[in-house]
């Protein structure tokens, strides 16, 4: 049994290709999660563009997509993601927040419409299927593979994903925006007992009230959500793009003093788990 995770885009909001972000990476959210031979992608942000590449450099021809929701930033690599125009490749792709709308397969579709992209969804070779579901429901992927969900409080709505496999759960928790001082009980429901947290930590405390509304939430509050749930490690992810590489330094050590269970996203963490033990880091390939 093999349970291994690898961030691929940390950032939130928008890419920041700068000299100073190049410690903690610039690309927008995208996490690969491998359990054994199956892959799970959480969102299509810029930093699924490398993925893709790795994947089709390790032969991988299928795979699936949670969509936490679908803002720029977190769909806006998907067009270049160039498994997708490869004819012998399958692909599913799931979202919990559109189910009572326009579904996933036009939001998908739309942002290739001309003329913002000369390449029509259309014109995309892979074998492409698309499921909507409400978020809060549960279902199964096979192989032993189970996923829970729950809504998230951010504009336009959102999801967050438990997927549980051979006893080692991980939950992927961004875009979401706390009330101070009253437990979010969907996000509390969720990540209890998790073995792995990827939590939206895009402001800090101090920094919160003057975004009050934007839909994000702090590595602080995740550090109590995360603590009274009993979860092994947290993740802080989802980076303001003015958070340059000093000011995660500071978040990081800043966190650790807090709770030893926290670790800042980098571009390139690879992280494998098990039932037992905290996760390690390690190599993954590409």
């Amino acid at each position: 049994m093999s349970v291994q995770v690898k961030f691929w885009g940390v950032r939130g909001s928008i890419a920041t290709p700068s000299a100073d972000h190049m410690k903690y990476g610039g690309n927008t959210s995208c996490v690969e999660l491998v359990l054994n031979d199956r892959i799970i992608i959480f969102d299509a942000g810029t930093g699924v563009r490398m993925l893709g590449n790795c994947l089709i450099n390790r032969g991988i021809k299928d795979y699936l997509f949670l969509q936490s929701h679908t803002h720029w930033d977190h769909i806006n690599g998907f067009p270049f993601f160039a498994p997708v125009y490869r004819e012998d490749v399958n692909i599913e792709i799931h979202a919990g927040h559109l189910a009572h709308s326009c579904g996933i397969h036009q939001v998908l579709s739309s942002q290739m419409c001309q003329p913002t992209f000369p390449v029509p969804f259309a014109e995309l070779a892979a074998n492409i299927s698309f499921r909507d579901f409400q978020a809060g429901e549960s279902f199964s992927l096979g192989d032993g593979i189970n996923v829970r969900t729950a809504p998230l409080n951010h504009p336009d709505g959102g999801t967050g994903y438990r997927v549980e496999y051979e006893g080692v759960s991980v939950c992927y928790v961004t875009d979401t925006e706390h009330v101070p001082g009253r437990t979010d009980e969907n996000v509390a429901g969720l990540i209890e007992g998790a073995d792995l947290v990827i939590y939206d930590s895009t402001y800090t405390d101090e920094e919160y009230p003057q975004f009050a509304g934007w839909g994000h939430s702090t590595w602080q509050e995740g550090v109590r959500l995360c603590r009274a749930g009993n979860v092994k490690q947290m993740v802080i992810f989802h980076h303001d793009p003015s958070h340059d590489d000093a000011f995660m330094d500071k978040v990081a050590e800043d966190a650790r003093k807090e709770w030893d269970g926290t670790i800042v996203a980098k571009e390139g963490l690879s992280l494998e788990l098990s039932k037992s033990e905290k996760p390690a880091l390690i190599t993954m390939a590409c």
